[in-house]
């Protein structure tokens, strides 16, 4: 099919799949900034985005106004759509068969096209790369044409394949979400950074305390399993949350202070290899973590976290399909 391929949402959860299909549209929210123009600019969408909705923020502007301003200018007669039906999983193809318009007596959606709704498709016969492309939550997007191609053909990909796809899928999640926990980590504060360190180590089952501020801006850490350092083990915590490598001099000047400790070294810049050398030949029990490290074992203890822990670094379960 030439011209462009749309998905339109139908509704959250697709709730109005079944009033898209009755009365052959497609259809977006937003009743309240009223009918549009089809002269209406992208900006003239923000303002009445912003007017209509004063309590959304600039994100949800820029979203709302961007999804709006495609189906009214964007979107043209013979260009194929897709919505979804969650419940039933299946997914309804058509054609667009009208300009924009207004209509408040049909959907529960005022701003409509008329569509030509000609076949259908169940999620279950697609590709894990289509599944994937398919599962944004943004209520309108363009899809390529591999995945159209999906859609409107019989499935030729066998099961070993798809489950190959899915895993690859899954370590590009999981490989995406290790990055942006570790951005979220870097924009710490210097304090913040400190104080989750202290959290992560009580969500090892550690008491903690938190030295007062000592020369160097710094807070020393000392853990234990009673909290008074009179039970094993004893742990000395060194946080140093800038950009740059720690060197081996940072690293034997920390071993120097240590007496019966154990000791751990959290650098979010890293280590040079002089300093990780200095840490093996340590006569003194001595652990260094730089920020991937420290967001595995994140990642690891997160269920664990109090209250004050998670507060700095808010993080939500996502399950995956074994």
């Amino acid at each position: 099919m030439s011209g462009k391929k749309w998905m339109v949402r139908s509704g959250e959860g697709g709730y109005l799949f079944e009033e898209f299909q009755k009365f052959s549209i497609v259809a977006i929210g937003w009743n309240e900034i009223g009918k549009l123009n089809q002269s209406d600019s992208l900006d003239d969408i923000k303002k009445k985005i912003r007017i209509t909705y004063p309590e959304y923020k600039d994100g949800q502007i820029i979203s709302s106004s961007t999804q709006i301003h495609k189906f009214l200018t964007r979107f043209a007669v013979g260009d194929s759509v897709v919505t979804y039906n969650k419940q039933t999983r299946n997914y309804m193809i058509g054609q667009i068969d009208s300009d924009y318009f207004f209509e408040k007596n049909t959907c529960e959606y005022y701003h409509q096209r008329k569509v030509k709704w000609t076949e259908n498709k169940n999620r279950d016969e697609l590709s894990a790369d289509s599944k994937n492309t398919l599962g944004s939550t943004l209520t309108i997007f363009e899809i390529n044409d591999d995945v159209f191609h999906d859609l409107t053909h019989k499935k030729k990909v066998e099961t070993e394949i798809i489950e190959e796809d899915l895993e690859e899928i899954r370590e590009d999640v999981v490989e995406r979400a290790h990055e942006f926990i570790k951005d979220k980590l870097s924009k710490l504060s210097w304090d913040a950074m400190q104080d989750f360190v202290a959290g992560l180590l009580r969500a090892m089952g550690y008491k903690t305390k938190v030295s007062e501020r000592g020369p160097d801006r710094g807070k020393d850490i000392t853990a234990s399993p009673d909290g008074l350092g009179l039970e094993e083990p004893r742990i000395k915590v060194e946080v140093k949350h800038r950009t740059g490598q720690m060197g081996s001099q940072e690293i034997r000047s920390f071993i120097g202070s240590l007496r019966s400790e154990k000791g751990l070294y959290v650098s979010t810049g890293g280590f040079s290899k002089d300093a990780k050398y200095e840490a093996e030949r340590s006569d003194k029990p001595l652990t260094l973590i730089d920020l991937d490290t420290l967001v595995e074992i994140t990642i690891q203890y997160y269920d664990s976290f109090d209250t004050e822990a998670r507060a700095l670094l808010p993080l939500k379960k996502m399950y995956w399909p074994l």
